[in-house]
C-alpha cells in the first residue's frame, strides 16, 4: 500500500519536484532526442546530411542552454565538428571539447555580448553551400546574441531593453522591437548564413513556441514590421523616454529607408531546417509524472500561463484552486495542480524580487484571505534565475502572510513595492537552484493537501 502524501513533509516534496522536472529538460537529453548519426550521415528528425559533402561544419549556439546542447552535439558528431563557437549568460560556461564558449550579460546586453557575436560572426565568415550550420537557440539568445543596428548605441539599446522590460510587455512585444533594433534578429542571422545549409536546434522559453518570437527570431521569418514596433512603443507609453538613435531608426524603417527583417518568402529560408527539441510542457509533464509515482493525484491545468505575475498569482489561488470543484470533493490522497508558461511584472515600486517571487507573493495573499488551508505552490523558472535575483523563485503556504507579520513583514506592502525577493528570504521560502543549464520557461505546482 503506498505511503500518502503528509503537509509535514511538503518541503522534501518541493526539493523532489524541482529535481524531477529539472531532470525531464536536460537539454542534452532534449537535443539527443532529435539529432543521431549513422556513420557519416547526421539525421535531424527526418532530414539527412551526409557530413563528408561539407567543406565545414560548424557549430554555432547562444542561450543559457547553448553549453550543454553543444556538448550534446559534440558527442554525436565528433571529429566531423570544424570548429564551433557558443555564447551564454555569466555563470552558465563550462569547457568543452571542440567548442569555444563565451558568456556576456543577461538580461540587458553588454559589450561582452556585442564582442561575442561579432566573434561569432567572423568564426562563420563568407558561407558557401558546401558550409554546414548547426544552430543552437535557447532561451536568453535575445539578450545574448547582440548587435545594434547602424545608427544605434549599446547604450541606447539598453535603455530600451530596461523600459520594456519594465514596462510588463510581454516577450512577443519586447522581440517585436528588439526585432528591428538589430542586424542578427529577425530573421537577419539566416541572412548572414545564406547560402550554407542551417540546421536549428531549439529549447523554447517562449509559450506557444512561436519561432519568430524565440530568441526574436535570427533564423525565422519575421511577421513584425517597423511600423508595429511602433505601435507597441505608443502601446506601452515609452515614446518619450526613446533615445534619439532608436527613434530616428524606426521612424526611417517606418518610412521605408531601412531595410525591413526577411519575411516568410525570402529564399534565405530555403536552406534552414528549424526543430524544437524542447518546450515548457516537458517541465509540466514531468512534474505531472513525478506527482503521480509519488502518492499524488495529479492534474495539469494548462500550459498557457501569461499576464501579470501579481494578477495570475491570486487567481491561480482564487479560480484554479478555491473555485475547482476538483478541491471541494473529498479525496482519498492530496492533489497537485501542474501548471506552466511566463508571466511579466509591471515595475512600480523601489524593491526587488522575479516574476516566479511575486506571482508566489500575490499567492500567499490569496491564500490568507481566503483562508485556503494546507495548501503550496511553488514557483519558480526553470533557468534557476527569477528577474535580476540569485533566486530561481519561491514558495507559497496557507500561513506565509501570518509567519510574516510575525517577523513584521506586510506581505501587501512588499508586494506594492515590488519586493518580493526580500519578503521570501526573511521567511527562508525562496528556492535557490543556481544556473540549471535549462531554460523552458516557469512551472508552478500546487500542492493541495486538504
Amino acid at each position: 500500500m503506498s505511503v500518502i502524501p503528509k503537509w509535514e513533509d511538503r518541503a522534501s516534496h518541493t526539493d523532489e519536484l524541482i529535481k524531477a522536472t529539472l531532470r525531464a529538460t536536460d537539454p542534452k537529453l532534449a537535443v539527443q532526442r532529435y539529432l543521431r548519426r549513422e556513420d557519416d550521415v547526421m539525421w535531424v528528425e527526418e532530414d539527412s546530411y551526409h557530413l563528408t559533402d561539407f567543406r565545414r561544419v560548424l557549430l554555432v549556439g547562444c542561450g543559457k542552454a547553448s553549453v550543454a546542447m553543444a556538448e550534446a552535439v559534440e558527442g554525436i558528431l565528433g571529429d566531423f565538428i570544424t570548429g564551433g563557437l557558443v555564447l551564454t549568460k555569466y555563470g552558465h560556461s563550462r569547457p568543452l571539447g571542440r567548442i569555444k564558449v563565451m558568456e556576456a550579460g543577461h538580461p540587458v546586453p553588454d559589450a561582452s555580448g556585442v564582442a561575442a557575436t561579432h566573434q561569432l560572426l567572423e568564426f562563420v565568415g563568407l558561407t558557401t553551400p558546401e558550409d554546414l550550420i548547426i544552430l543552437l537557440i535557447s532561451g536568453g539568445s535575445s539578450a545574448l546574441l547582440t548587435m545594434p543596428a547602424e545608427g544605434v548605441s549599446l547604450t541606447e539599446l539598453q535603455g530600451i531593453n530596461l523600459d520594456l522590460l519594465h514596462s510588463g510587455a510581454t516577450i512577443s512585444q519586447i522581440n517585436t522591437v528588439r526585432k528591428h533594433l538589430s542586424q542578427v534578429k529577425g530573421g537577419n542571422l539566416a541572412r548572414r548564413l545564406f547560402p550554407a545549409r542551417s540546421a536549428v536546434l531549439v529549447l523554447s522559453d517562449v509559450v506557444g513556441n512561436d519561432l519568430d518570437v524565440i530568441a526574436s527570431g535570427p533564423m525565422s521569418p519575421d511577421p513584425t514590421t517597423f511600423d508595429a514596433a511602433w505601435e507597441t512603443i505608443e502601446n506601452l507609453g515609452l515614446q518619450s523616454n526613446l533615445s534619439r538613435g532608436v527613434n530616428n531608426l524606426l521612424r526611417r524603417g517606418i518610412r521605408g529607408e531601412v531595410r525591413e527583417t526577411p519575411k516568410r518568402t525570402d529564399p534565405v529560408f530555403e536552406k534552414v531546417q528549424t526543430v524544437i527539441v524542447g518546450d515548457n510542457r516537458s517541465a509540466v509533464n514531468a512534474a505531472i509524472k513525478w506527482a503521480g509515482t509519488s502518492g499524488f493525484d495529479a492534474r495539469l491545468l494548462r500550459t498557457s500561463l501569461r499576464g501579470e505575475a501579481r494578477v495570475v498569482g491570486r487567481e491561480i489561488v482564487v479560480h484554479d484552486l478555491a473555485q475547482s470543484s476538483i478541491g471541494r470533493q473529498p479525496r482519498d490522497r492530496p492533489l497537485l495542480f501542474s501548471l506552466g508558461g511566463e508571466t511579466t511584472v509591471t515595475v512600480r515600486g523601489d524593491g526587488k524580487g522575479g516574476r516566479n517571487q511575486e506571482l508566489a507573493l500575490a499567492a500567499a495573499i490569496g491564500l490568507n484571505d481566503i483562508g485556503l488551508a494546507r495548501t503550496r505552490l511553488v514557483c519558480f523558472a526553470t533557468d534557476g534565475g527569477d528577474g535580476v535575483t540569485e533566486a530561481a523563485g519561491a514558495v507559497a503556504d496557507s500561513d506565509t502572510v501570518i509567519r510574516a507579520a510575525r517577523l513584521g513583514l506586510d506581505a501587501k506592502e512588499h508586494l506594492v513595492r515590488n519586493d518580493s525577493f526580500h519578503f521570501f528570504d526573511a521567511l527562508g521560502d525562496l528556492i535557490t537552484t543556481g544556473p540549471t543549464g535549462t531554460n523552458v520557461n516557469d512551472l508552478v505546482a500546487a500542492f493541495f493537501y486538504g
